[in-house]
């Protein structure tokens, strides 16, 4: 019996392990198994840092991500631009329940996109343009462009600067070619990763602009990506070379004249560190131990007193690689909630401890201590731990209220004042006078 429970708690340990790592089950979706080979080295990065990966065509009719109301991947990607209906029963509906159920999404288009990636977008707060259109840039495109000025040059100082999401700085230009996108204005939730220069738009190469284009400048987004309320990732490519063996291993140079060469081009350490990022290997917190007690003690009371003098603290740790490092955060704030903060201070750090002390307001009632740490490129740390504040006891008053001091001087005078009369009234004695005959 023992040795059953040890099992089944082992297994459980792993099932924990394996959800909180970034390596797990990964279902991959390709056009066709020839992006295998044009691939490779992005799809051998990911199994290299222990990635399960399964290829399957978009329109295999055997998909399926649940089964028995389990999901049977951690991760999803899609490298599927021009798909016009999934396979078996994927479809977006069961995608955005996968990522409601807290799994991860890589996509990756082209400006050969079908309907499926566009209302996968929408409903993540991205708009894709339409089938066959194009980021073009007239000013920013590589020597190797074939003359509609599609193969966009985009600059580093066009990322977005989160180590945690980009990795460190690039040095060298990143390429794209493929279709353009904008975010929903009303989703605070979407990041801007990477856009394109201020000379950019989205149109149709072969066509004259006979209208608006769908996307101009700076607005036009490259690279995209969602953090979703559960913490489950999302990343939105326009240009499924982006992540190609060819992109990776190219040059890069400007058209124009006087432009610098760089040997490589920046994007394989740019979607290595993408990958990363969305499948939840950077960036990641978690809580460890909370405490809370009065100074000079160590444990918490069953009801704090108002205008006591409190300490808190809080163990945060991040994942690095397969193991839990502290946190080295600088910006992490407590506040001492009842409906809205009395309190709200920056938390001092030792190691991966934080900690603050504060007095209570002269307000009583039920509170909370509250961290909610919600920074770009980590997952949301939040944590809440609820506290009664009580007043003041009877015994627990001040005899003598300094500022009264005048009031009991007046009361004490009155009294004097009372006892020195009667002394002279009761012990007074008019002479009497007698009455003349």
């Amino acid at each position: 019996m023992a040795a059953a429970v040890g099992a089944i708690v082992m297994l459980a340990l792993m099932v924990i392990c394996s959800s909180v790592h970034g390596a797990g089950r990964t279902l991959v979706l390709l056009d066709n198994m020839a992006m295998k080979e044009t691939h490779s080295i992005f799809f051998k990065s990911l199994s290299d840092r222990g990635y399960d990966l399964n290829f399957k065509t978009a329109d295999d009719p055997s998909l399926k991500l649940i089964n028995y109301g389990e999901f049977l991947y951690d991760h999803l990607v899609i490298f599927a631009p021009s798909v016009y209906e999934f396979g078996g029963n994927v479809d977006v509906a069961a995608i955005t329940n996968f990522i409601d159920g807290g799994g991860n999404v890589l996509v990756a288009a082209s400006s050969d996109i079908g309907e499926p990636l566009r209302d996968l977008g929408a409903e993540c707060g991205i708009e894709f343009d339409e089938d066959k259109t194009a980021v073009i840039d007239h000013l920013n495109y590589d020597v190797a462009d074939d003359g509609q000025h599609t193969l966009i040059v985009a600059n580093t100082a066009d990322i977005i600067e989160a180590k945690t999401v980009v990795g460190e700085k690039a040095t060298s230009p990143v390429l794209f070619r493929g279709v353009g996108m904008t975010a929903d204005p009303d989703n605070p939730l979407v990041l801007d990763v990477m856009h394109a220069s201020s000379t950019a738009y989205s149109f149709y190469p072969d066509e004259n602009i006979s209208e608006y284009p769908h996307a101009v400048g700076k607005n036009t987004l490259l690279l995209a990506a969602l953090q979703a309320r559960n913490n489950a990732r999302v990343v939105f490519s326009g240009s499924v070379d982006l992540f190609s063996d060819e992109f990776f291993q190219a040059p890069v140079q400007k058209a124009s004249p006087g432009s610098k060469k760089f040997p490589l081009s920046g994007n394989q350490n740019l979607a290595v560190a993408l990958s990363k990022w969305v499948f939840r290997e950077q960036g990641v917190l978690r809580v460890g131990q909370v405490k809370h007690h009065k100074m000079g003690e160590s444990t918490p009371p069953v009801a704090y007193t108002v205008e006591d003098e409190v300490e808190f603290s809080i163990v945060i740790e991040k994942l690095a690689g397969d193991k839990w490092v502290p946190f080295d955060g600088d910006d992490v704030q407590l506040e001492f909630v009842r409906i809205d903060p009395f309190v709200r201070t920056t938390l001092k750090r030792k190691g991966g401890k934080f900690f603050t002390q504060f007095k209570l307001p002269d307000v009583y009632g039920v509170f909370q201590f509250k961290v909610d740490y919600n920074r770009v490129g980590y997952t949301h740390l939040y944590s809440a731990t609820q506290v009664s504040v009580r007043p003041f006891q009877h015994t627990q008053f001040e005899r003598f209220i300094p500022c009264a001091y005048p009031y009991y001087v007046s009361a004490f005078s009155m009294i004097a004042g009372v006892f020195v009369f009667s002394l002279v009234y009761l012990h007074h004695k008019e002479e009497r006078k007698e009455k003349a005959e």
